[in-house]
């Protein structure tokens, strides 16, 4: 008789009560192994869809990535939602696709939602779609949880994980990398409504003016008329000089190699450093070790099929906004019939094309 699999950290009850020990800050050395065990789980769950999805956009013009999310990342979020159970954390795995355009999105999704495997999506269709119910933020993109089942028996003990599968416009990643550089680069967190509220204020105006300018679209203030849209945005960004220090940052010089798997080191300045690996429980193993010696900086493993494409998904890790840039750039000329009379010289804005 066999023996039944065993989930990962013994159980989805000690894997709870293991989060709610780090929620308590009372959290002890078996309590963060087992969630090491159960993070670490999740790699088979990544290469297992990572593979269905590059199998199905073997020849589109579709950008596909995955990563495992970081621990402080996961620790952060326990304390942001007291009454999450970390077992029922849906996005410690996650797959990111980033499309030309919403409707090249919205075939693939359809024909992918027709898949046939025993991995079960657990949300509706609608329930996670952020482009056509954009978060407060000005967040636009669809998510689809799905929950990991498998027939063979070396993947048994994987079932009952979850997976994230995030699809994406380049206009929506471009505005999403230029919210993660802001929180890199400010003591403020627009992603999480943290910090200096005018931050969130401006780059969920920004997310307006790109639905509006190049997806024909709404984003969370569709009652505003395209010229309040944009004083608006010019006034606060006046404020903050946000589109200025976005346009001065130097994008990250570190070197990614072709190797398929990329740890990510940043450190308390901003610096970031670079580690390469061929084989994934190589990396996976050096995670673990780097994030046991630097407990204080955060570290994500990445893996996309190539340097350019780690560039492209995870972006917002190089500082690296040039694309957003130049898209609130043409949205601006775009949404103004009268941009000499909105646009205030005055005011500093040069509305130019990044270097």
């Amino acid at each position: 008789m066999s023996t039944p699999p065993i989930y990962p950290g013994g159980s989805k009850s000690r894997v709870n009560k293991a989060g709610n020990s780090v929620r308590d800050e009372i959290a002890t050395k078996e309590d963060l192994d087992i969630i090491e065990e159960w993070r670490a789980a999740h790699r088979g769950v990544l290469n297992t869809f990572q593979a269905i999805l590059r199998t199905r956009t073997k020849y589109a013009d579709i950008t596909v990535a995955q990563r495992h999310k970081r621990k402080n990342t996961i620790f952060n979020k326990l304390r942001r939602f007291p009454n999450m159970n970390l077992a029922r954390m849906d996005d410690v795995a996650g797959c990111r696709l980033i499309f030309q355009d919403i409707k090249e999105l919205n075939h693939f999704r359809e024909k992918f939602h027709k898949a046939r495997f025993k991995h079960r999506r657990r949300n509706n269709e609608e329930k996670y779609n952020y482009i056509l119910y954009p978060k407060n933020t000005g967040y636009r993109g669809i998510h689809d949880v799905y929950e990991y089942d498998v027939n063979s028996t070396a993947g048994q003990d994987l079932a009952g994980l979850y997976i994230e599968i995030q699809y994406r416009t380049l206009v929506q990643h471009a505005w999403a990398t230029a919210v993660e550089v802001i929180g890199f680069i400010t003591e403020s967190q627009p992603k999480f409504q943290q910090g200096d509220r005018r931050y969130e204020h401006a780059m969920a105006l920004a997310s307006e003016m790109l639905a509006r300018a190049y997806e024909n679209l709404k984003g969370p203030f569709p009652d505003l008329t395209d010229r309040e849209v944009l004083e608006q945005f010019l006034e606060v960004d006046h404020e903050l000089s946000l589109l200025q220090t976005l346009r001065g940052l130097n994008q990250a010089k570190s070197q990614i190699s072709d190797k398929r798997n990329t740890i990510l080191i940043f450190s308390d300045t901003g610096d970031l450093e670079v580690k390469s690996y061929r084989d994934a429980p190589e990396a996976l193993r050096a995670l673990f070790e780097l994030e046991k010696q630097m407990p204080n900086k955060d570290i994500v493993l990445v893996k996309a099929d190539s340097s350019e494409e780690v560039r492209l998904a995870f972006r917002n890790y190089f500082s690296d906004a040039r694309e957003f840039i130049r898209l609130i750039d043409q949205a601006c000329e775009r949404l103004s019939n009268q941009s000499s009379n909105i646009l205030n010289p005055a005011k500093n804005i040069a509305f130019t094309q990044p270097d």
